[in-house]
Order: structure tokens, then sequence, then C-alpha cells
């Protein structure tokens, strides 16, 4: 399993941000795929998770502002739209699959400040 994650970067309150996230090896369809977050000084969250393509989990802070989805060709492929970012929301993002024990991402720095 090789899980390559994309589109962090620094954006103002309010503002907006997508992620990605690639499994590049398998061949089969990985059935749940996950968004955990870790600030500075905290455990590592939840942010969101999807089942197939709409079942999906997500932490209370970020309901309604952030939507998980999976690539409509590629189901091994999901994404993350952040809106109304909020300087809470700073953290690095990781993607898993097959829960804590399973496969991580590298990491992607997400930064919410004015």
């Amino acid at each position: 399993v090789h899980l390559v994650e994309s589109g962090g970067g620094l954006v103002q309150p309010g503002g907006s941000l997508n992620l990605s996230c690639a499994e590049t090896e398998l061949r089969v369809v990985i059935r749940t795929m996950s968004w955990y977050r870790q600030s500075p000084g905290k455990e590592r969250e939840l942010v969101a998770r999807i089942s197939g393509r709409t079942d999906t989990t997500y932490a209370d802070s970020v309901k309604g502002r952030f939507t998980i989805s999976r690539d409509g060709t590629d189901e091994n492929t999901m994404f993350l739209r952040m809106n109304k970012l909020k300087p809470e929301d700073t953290a690095v993002y990781y993607c898993n699959v097959y829960g804590d024990s399973g496969y991580w991402g590298q990491g992607t720095q997400v930064t919410v400040s004015s």
C-alpha cells in the first residue's frame, strides 16, 4: 500500500482547500478510507471517513464545512474539500486505510492564518 497526499498549504480564515489521497499500488478497491489530523501537542483525531461512495462520517468540529468524497473513476483516490477554514483547523492531515494499525500517508500541512 502506498498513499500519496497532496493539497495542503497556507490559507486565510474563511478560505478553502482541497486535499487528495491516492493509493497507487493496490489492484483491489479499498472499502474505507479516512482523513485524520494532528496539531502540535494534541492527539491525532479522525476528521472524516468514507466507506463505499456514500457512507460518510465527520468529526463534529468539521460537519457542514468539510466534505469527503472519492474519485469517480479511481475509487482508491479520495478528496477532502475544506471550506470556511478556521485557525483551529491548522494541523498535519493524514490519509489512512485499514485503521490505526493500517497504512498512513506522509501527511500534508494545512495552516489557517491571517
